[in-house]
């Protein structure tokens, strides 16, 4: 199968990127996305280098990557800027927030010039919410089957007629998808392995981290967090800082946004990792840092969810918690009793590197989509 993966990155993660990496976008095309893949971001290409590795043909593609897009329309076509299209570019590079319609029409624009030119069985969507609905049901003849994956709120002002399967890691969508006549299957998320073999091993300085974002979707895990700055000292990282109350303790501990490689540089820096759930999870296990964290060996401490002990085996893989009083409790007992917490994150990664690698992951993922073609 020849697969097309198609996935919007972070704004903030692209513009960090290019400024730190002025030179990358006069890279060749294929020289600039392997630059931009070593920094690790999101899914990175762990996608299409698992699926390749089992017999397949992958290639990503971010879709909003202004920069990238253009090196790959100037490479493989002939076709020259129209004035319009130049004053439109114009137009997206100094006005962001008012361009977003043109920007989207030109990303449009290009996917299609893409998807004619490497002729996909299958487009794989990473973001529901992104691509427009009418663009994708125009695709459908060129293309065998239309995939898209989950793993946020439901984006219900989409119509998701064009997708002829839905993927996603959270178990309780599956009756509510189905309920609208959608075809569903779970999948659950992963971890990349050969992340440990691109990072140098590091000191675990921090006691006690927290990586992930705070915005309207954690509204309960932004109380939970602030909450427990009051009582005990962890460091957190991730968008979001600018949000919280610059007198609290959450905002002394916040060191700001972490992507990619850095992230993981700090989870293999962590001697015990903090996680929360989304709302919309409700109570189900399901978020990167079940993996990130497991996989890169410290110890996870998450909010105990009914569907948890089918991915780790509760305090001999991860430690788990029901309220504030017991993170309190936990964090203090299992930092002063490093050979039981050096155990558990032991066996955590171990469990993760076994049963929830892309590796995995891609195989089980084929054998769902062979059932749709």
């Amino acid at each position: 199968m020849k697969f097309l993966i198609l996935d919007p990155y972070y704004p903030a993660f692209l513009k960090s990127f290019y400024q730190e990496n002025p030179k990358a976008k006069d890279l060749p095309y294929h020289q600039q996305q392997k630059r931009m893949m070593r920094d690790l971001f999101g899914t990175a290409d762990f996608y299409s280098k698992a699926l390749t590795g089992l017999g397949h043909q992958a290639h990503d593609i971010t879709i909003n990557n202004q920069f990238l897009q253009q090196r790959w329309l100037d490479e493989n076509t002939n076709i020259v800027m129209s004035l319009k299209e130049k004053i439109q570019d114009a137009v997206i590079s100094r006005f962001p927030i008012i361009s977003g319609k043109i920007a989207q029409n030109r990303e449009l624009k290009v996917l299609e010039r893409q998807i004619n030119h490497f002729k996909p069985d299958i487009l794989y969507s990473h973001n529901l919410g992104y691509i427009d609905p009418d663009f994708l049901q125009r695709m459908k003849p060129k293309v065998k089957l239309i995939v898209g994956q989950i793993a946020c709120p439901l984006p219900f002002w989409r119509n998701f007629d064009p997708y002829d399967l839905i993927i996603t890691s959270f178990p309780h969508y599956l009756p509510k998808l189905k309920r609208q006549g959608i075809k569903t299957e779970y999948l659950p998320l992963c971890f990349e392995a050969s992340v440990l073999d691109k990072l140098p091993r590091q000191k675990r300085v921090y006691d006690v981290t927290f990586i992930g974002g705070i915005s309207r979707a954690h509204k309960k895990g932004y109380r939970l967090l602030n909450q427990l700055a009051e009582k005990v000292k962890f460091d957190i990282w991730g968008y979001g800082k600018d949000d919280l109350d610059p007198k609290s303790k959450l905002y002394q501990y916040h060191h700001g946004e972490a992507w990619g490689k850095d992230m993981y540089r700090l989870m293999l820096q962590s001697k015990i990792t903090l996680n929360r759930h989304i709302d919309v999870a409700e109570n189900n296990a399901n978020n990167m840092r079940l993996y990130e964290a497991t996989g890169c060996g410290a110890m996870l401490l998450t909010d105990q969810k009914d569907n948890l002990g089918e991915l780790f085996v509760p305090g001999k893989e991860v430690v788990t918690y029901k309220n504030l009083n017991e993170i309190v409790s936990k964090i203090k007992y299992y930092l002063t009793h490093e050979s039981e917490r050096s155990e558990i994150a032991k066996n955590g990664q171990k469990r993760t590197l076994k049963d929830h690698t892309y590796e995995v992951r891609m195989a089980q993922l084929i054998n769902i989509i062979k059932k749709y073609l």
